[in-house]
């Protein structure tokens, strides 16, 4: 009989720092409590939309008075400029430290490698002569894109939001990320400003949030209506990654608009056996925690010698970490954990019930590890893959799906910013071969006008059902 899920997980008090133990050894779980034995984040989307609900009808009745004013009370500054003049961007790409900027400028040049390479074909089916099915890709024509702000500016994400959407060929990009306090105009980051001026995006908001999203989804007017000044035009689809509030309002908006997906908090899963490095394994989890206290840091191995060394590490490193209050907080909470198995073949088990958004594989032979494994938003293969190299510089990207997702859902790239449309090519010769086999399918659905549709190109009386089938054999049907 297989266990229950509330025989595995087991808490411990050890210190600020000790992250709980979910031990699955000597247990045979279902597949249902193997997925629920997960270490997961409490995302408390029902009070998130109670929240931005009215966010959304706002904007979307005042336009731009209403991001002013959200602008004021969530970021703390009423932004003199809510579209960015391109001089500022210009300005910011001027002053941008010559490192960061050869950084930057090496990031964007490997993810346009790789997005280069994702391009789709159009290919074409032929069926019989005269008979063709066609797929061709279009690039999405208007798409807004989202970078966050909070507790760090990302300039990062606006490559790996703006370059798959111009390897695309989409012809309009939007940006929206929040003001920052830091200027006194309420521009957002410099770096962010400056990184959108190399990639050559000139429409940038000073706007953050369910706000922007909303703004996306609905458009916006200027401040003054009777002007009848548009601000930013509707968009077709919404991409990138944000808060609990911003994924709550494209979820409100999806089906008016595209969305990439629901994100939550990021996460990181290391598959890890007694060969790994327990400070590696410890300063990628703490990585990985620094986002947010609701990031999920979670350890995968069949070592209990390793987790103990890497509980160790973590205990003399997260005191010294930038942000160790933030750290210890995430190490510590529901979402991460130290999750014991009997054996790699259990690993492998609970890394694809886990999906990561970022696995990274630190085995003797990750090589043999990577083919196993079917969840998973990226796989970071081999001790010197860490996911910063990801989030930063290996031309993969790193807008991935979260909490569990990965089993259904796939990261962002060039085809998040296309959709194949088909072609259905027949001539008369290649309808007329299928006419009486469709009007036979479209009867037998009790949907006669499909097939009369079909019949009326080949004779006269489609409707006629008591000549009907003479009608058929005499036009050779």
């Amino acid at each position: 009989m297989a266990d229950s899920v509330n025989a595995v997980v087991i808490m411990v008090n050890m210190g600020n720092n000790t992250m709980r133990i979910i031990d699955l050894r000597g247990k045979r779980l279902t597949r249902a409590a193997m997925l629920e034995a997960m270490p997961r984040a409490e995302m408390g989307t029902r009070e998130a939309h109670d929240l931005v609900a009215p966010i959304l009808e706002d904007v979307k009745s005042r336009g731009a008075a209403a991001l002013r004013d959200f602008g004021e009370k969530f970021d703390h500054i009423r932004p003199e400029h809510l579209r960015v003049p391109v001089e500022a961007m210009r300005e910011a790409l001027n002053n941008l430290d010559d490192g960061v900027r050869a950084a930057i400028e090496e990031s964007v040049r490997r993810i346009r490698a790789v997005c280069s390479s994702q391009v789709p074909e159009d290919f074409h089916t032929d069926l019989a002569e005269d008979a063709r099915v066609s797929q061709r890709w279009i690039p999405i024509e208007r798409v807004g894109l989202y970078v966050p702000g909070g507790k760090a500016v990302y300039p990062s994400s606006v490559i790996m939001n703006v370059v798959p959407a111009q390897t695309a060929g989409v012809e309009s990009v939007a940006i929206a990320t929040p003001p920052s306090r830091k200027n006194d105009q309420g521009l957002p980051d410099a770096t962010i400003l400056a990184t959108c001026a190399i990639l050559g995006v000139d429409e940038v908001y000073a706007v953050g949030g369910a706000q922007a999203i909303a703004m996306f989804a609905y458009g916006a007017r200027g401040s003054e209506p009777q002007d009848g000044e548009v601000l930013c035009d509707p968009v077709d689809k919404i991409t990138g990654p944000g808060n609990i509030f911003v994924a709550t309002a494209k979820s409100m908006v999806s089906g008016m608009v595209g969305i990439d997906a629901v994100a939550g908090p990021t996460e990181i899963a290391i598959l890890a056996d007694k060969t790994a490095k327990p400070g590696w394994v410890a300063a990628d989890l703490i990585g990985q925690a620094e986002h947010d206290e609701l990031a999920g840091s979670v350890l995968i191995t069949d070592s209990e010698e390793l987790a103990a060394a890497v509980q160790a590490e973590l205990d003399k490193r997260v005191p010294r970490t930038e942000h160790a209050e933030r750290v210890a907080t995430s190490v510590t909470g529901r979402q991460s954990g130290i999750i014991l198995t009997d054996d790699l073949d259990q690993s492998v088990a609970a890394a694809n019930a886990y999906a990561a958004e970022h696995l990274e594989i630190q085995t003797a032979d990750p090589y043999a590890v990577v083919p196993r494994i079917k969840n998973a938003g990226a796989i970071f293969r081999g001790p010197y893959s860490p996911v910063p190299l990801g989030d930063y510089m290996s031309g993969s990207n790193h807008v991935l799906p979260t909490g569990g997702t990965a089993r259904f859902a796939v990261g962002l790239g060039v085809h998040t910013f296309m959709k194949p449309v088909e072609v259905i090519e027949y001539d008369k010769r290649g309808l007329k071969t299928l006419a009486a086999r469709i009007n036979a399918f479209a009867v037998s659905e009790d949907l006669p006008a499909h097939g009369e549709c079909v019949l009326s190109r080949f004779i006269d009386d489609p409707y006629d059902k008591a000549t009907l089938a003479d009608q058929e054999r005499k036009a050779g049907l």
